[in-house]
């Protein structure tokens, strides 16, 4: 029998298999939508595990092998995998089945834990983030071994339960189970589609430095009249550092800040050209009087392939109701860059740091707290995974993806690349508007549904490649 029959007959059973079992898949993804695995309360520990445990029976269910709840410091990772496939790639495949915190109740229009479908919409606290996407891989892996008993791909499942609370204990877990890690690339399904619910993948996520900085000047507040002229305010001098770092375009002014940035390539810039996007509606949508940005790049091009460097917060002084007339004894500010590919958040710390000590006032002192950071992450749209993605999602949803960069972070990418030497394919269904995080998160049933066969496609085109 041809290939393309062949292929034909399987579609066409693993849809069928899909339809008959609607209803269950349905009961079975609001279950898992009823529990309240909020990994960043302590009272919702419970809640978490339980989540653990319904997915790792969900795995045993249909098939898959070495199904584990494996502890960690926090809340449990749950492992499987099924790796029958000789010859075949193998396949990471990573999602998380914790959730974010419900406040504020009262903007809800049905209980975050009750799932409800409305107009095509599941209603739910972690809906689109990220239990859809999870629940939509158990089902494709089970579709695939009902309707034809194997997989074309060998598959490792990592689900995890601690994303929404910074993935604290992930690492340690990937370096103490390396050895059993081993894949050709990873799969991380926690990505949403572009504006307009335009079918897309995502192939770069903006890395992470965050810091505060601490300026003093006196022990203690000084009387404005009395020592004004004399000593500095550090709230000033704060400033005078502040602007510094950038100038009025846009551009940073650390030296060497952009020595390590990536070069967009004519592939990279095309695919930017060919996303829709209305620059003054997105202004109007900001409620800001003009955009700005580093010189020489499109809004797009600034938003998910250059670095930045914010200023987060700021604060010190007096700043109750009427006069106090003080020169203020500290003044602090938190600071935010976001990195892209090729910049290392450590070389990035120590750049900025550098010039801050040469532009800070000798009239203060000043000291740094590092807050946190992370790696960006980069697959290029050529590679054969990517490309394998993009044939899946034509296949199924009817039209080519776009390829976008998302400006946020997803550090488990930086993590599965330096820890486990492998990237990473960001293969996501959630509407971009399914307000993540916020009162009444959704998921759109249809790309649920139609994902489920996205991923099963995905596999075959995985098994057919050459090489990765």
């Amino acid at each position: 029998m041809p290939d393309e029959i062949r292929n034909d007959a399987s579609n066409a059973a693993l849809d069928r298999f899909l339809s008959e079992t609607a209803e269950a898949r349905l009961e079975s993804f609001e279950t898992l939508l009823r529990i309240a695995s909020i990994s960043g309360i302590p009272s919702h520990a419970g809640d978490c595990r339980a989540a653990a445990e319904f997915v790792a029976a969900d795995l045993r269910a249909v098939g898959m092998d070495h199904v584990e709840v494996s502890e960690t410091e926090g809340h449990p990772v749950v492992y499987a995998d099924w790796l029958h496939a000789a010859g075949r790639p193998t396949v990471l495949v990573y999602c998380h089945y914790d959730v974010q915190p419900v406040d504020p109740l009262d903007l809800w229009d049905s209980p975050p834990f009750v799932p409800v479908v409305k107009d095509g919409k599941m209603l739910a606290r972690g809906s689109s983030d990220d239990k859809s996407q999870l629940h939509m891989h158990v089902r494709a892996i089970e579709a695939l071994l009902k309707t034809r008993g194997n997989l074309p791909v060998n598959i490792r499942v990592v689900f995890e339960g601690e994303e929404e609370s910074s993935s604290v204990h992930l690492d340690a877990w990937l370096e103490a189970n390396r050895g059993r890690l081993q894949a050709d690339f990873a799969v991380i399904s926690d990505t949403s589609f572009f504006e307009g619910n335009l079918p897309s993948i995502t192939i770069a996520l903006r890395g992470l430095v965050y810091f505060q900085l601490d300026v003093t000047g006196s022990t203690v507040d000084l009387h404005s009249g009395a020592y004004g002229g004399a000593v500095d305010n550090p709230v000033n001098a704060l400033c005078h550092i502040v602007a510094a770092l950038k100038d009025t375009s846009g551009r940073i002014q650390v030296p060497g800040f952009y020595d390590d940035v990536a070069a967009l390539t004519p592939l990279d810039k095309a695919a930017f050209a060919k996303l829709p996007f209305d620059e003054e509606a997105y202004r109007e949508s900001l409620g800001v009087p003009e955009l700005i940005g580093e010189p020489g790049y499109t809004t797009l091009e600034r938003l998910g392939a250059r670095p930045t460097l914010d200023v987060c917060g700021i604060w010190g002084g007096f700043e109750g109701e009427g006069p106090k007339t003080i020169i203020p004894a500290h003044a602090h500010a938190k600071i935010s860059c976001r990195l892209v590919a090729n910049q290392d958040p450590e070389k990035i710390f120590s750049l900025v740091a550098e010039h801050i000590d040469r532009v800070a006032p000798k009239s203060v002192r000043y000291s740094i707290q590092r807050l946190g950071d992370g790696e960006a992450s980069l697959t290029p749209i050529d590679n054969p995974a990517t490309q394998a993605a993009a044939r899946a999602i034509e296949a199924t949803f009817g039209v080519a993806p776009l390829y976008i960069r998302e400006g946020g972070s997803v550090p488990v990418c930086a993590s599965f690349e330096s820890i486990l030497g492998i990237s990473t394919v960001l293969l996501g269904f959630a509407p971009p508007d399914g307000q993540f995080h916020a009162p009444n998160e959704w998921m759109s049933m249809a790309n649920y549904e139609t994902g489920i066969r996205a991923i099963a496609r995905f596999w075959d085109e995985v098994a057919e490649l050459d090489h990765l």
